[in-house]
């Protein structure tokens, strides 16, 4: 009896110690946000049914993976295995993947589906975290900015071909906020920023289809057409003024429960909880964000290497990059682009992606080296902190 509480105890302690709880419960309380928001309350709750089932699914995922060592993803040949398959993948997806919504986005697997573009941003965080921890001491030579910008080009050209221009958009942020923290010097900024410029021009013109360039014409006035391209924009900021301070109480949200405010429970989420919760709600959601993403560059600080630390502010940027693209489309501040917002849209695809991301981290996170970190200030990504 005695030997069995004793191994109790070590196993109780080695699990409390995988997991930063804080993070955990935070992202948990947005998912739970999320469910409220679909739940219709009446009839049927396709949506909140589905997607209760979709967290217990990520919650086991991100406990599962939190006991794993994940070092080995260190492996110069594991993470280039990765990348080609993800290239595999999406070429797979562009010839047969599912049609949804206008997007060639999605592989059928059975039971559910899978949008591919998904999973294969933790293989970006992944193949940019080894690729600069690695460099991170020569990233003033332009060749290294150039090659995982080749790395990264491949895959937003396949993702933005499907066409998922918010996915292709994510996954170019993922790779200028991981330069940003390999520290980029500002010569080549201004050069990645004119590039950019010239490539846009490019896209316009050449690239975009017609239905793209209304919804960024909509995007500049709304007003032009409320009952064709900028009809979902128009009614997302309805219903986001509608909430004012106290907003219109749980399951009283006119523009999303009336079907006004299409896609609620998934690309105008944001609009719906804050028609409902009000101006105090969406404080609140933004305190949850702040935490989660204080949590991570908290944590990756004392990674067991450059690898982990870097891996640690790619999630961080991935997050951020979903919230800000999700939020500024949801108000009427950027074009709508079909973002997801994190952990509270509705989904299987993403919201495992993102809990898999932190179970992975977590993993990490076990093998971390405060004192390692306390000694090696001067190698730290990007500012000199000490913790």
């Amino acid at each position: 009896m005695g030997d069995s509480l004793q191994i109790f105890k070590r196993t109780a302690i080695h699990f409390t110690g995988r997991v930063d709880w804080v993070l955990f419960s935070a992202s948990l309380l947005l998912c739970a946000a999320g469910l409220v928001t679909m739940n219709s309350f009446s009839g049927e709750n396709y949506f909140f049914e589905r997607q209760l089932i979709w967290v217990g699914v990520s919650v086991v995922i991100f406990f599962i993976l939190s006991f794993f060592d994940f070092r080995f993803l260190k492996k110069t040949n594991i993470i280039i295995s990765l990348f080609i398959l993800s290239v595999l993948v999406l070429l797979f997806t562009l010839l047969f993947g599912d049609v949804f919504l206008g997007a060639q986005s999605w592989i059928d697997v059975g039971v559910f589906s899978v949008q591919t573009s998904d999973p294969i941003k933790i293989v970006m965080l992944l193949l940019l975290a080894k690729y600069f921890s690695r460099r991170h001491v020569e990233i003033a030579n332009y060749k290294h900015i150039l090659i995982s910008g080749v790395y990264t080009a491949i895959i937003a050209i396949l993702v933005f071909l499907q066409p998922d221009f918010g996915s292709a958009i994510i996954i170019l942020s993922l790779w200028l906020g991981m330069t940003f923290a390999a520290g980029i010097s500002q010569k080549h900024l201004l050069i990645i920023i004119l590039i950019g410029i010239f490539t846009a021009g490019g896209l316009w013109t050449f690239v975009f289809e017609d239905y793209q360039k209304d919804r960024i014409i909509t995007f500049l006035n709304p007003l032009t057409d409320l009952q064709g391209a900028g009809y979902n924009a128009y009614q997302s900021q309805v219903a986001v003024g509608s909430g004012e301070l106290m907003g219109k109480g749980i399951g009283g949200g006119t523009q999303s429960r009336l079907e006004f405010l299409p896609e609620y429970e998934t690309d105008f989420i944001f609009a719906a909880f804050a028609e409902e919760w009000g101006f105090f709600g969406v404080v609140l959601l933004l305190m949850l964000y702040g935490v989660i993403i204080w949590r991570i560059l908290r944590d990756s600080l004392y990674g067991a290497s450059n690898f982990e630390t870097l891996f640690g502010i790619g999630i961080a940027i991935l997050f951020m990059s979903h919230f800000t693209i999700h939020v500024g489309m949801n108000i009427g501040l950027l074009p709508v682009t079909g973002t997801t917002l994190p952990f509270m849209s509705y989904g299987g695809s993403h919201l495992i992606t993102e809990f898999t991301a932190l179970g992975i981290f977590m993993g990490m996170r076990y093998y971390a080296h405060p004192i390692r970190r306390a000694d090696t200030d001067h190698e730290l990504i990007g500012v000199d902190i000490k913790p």
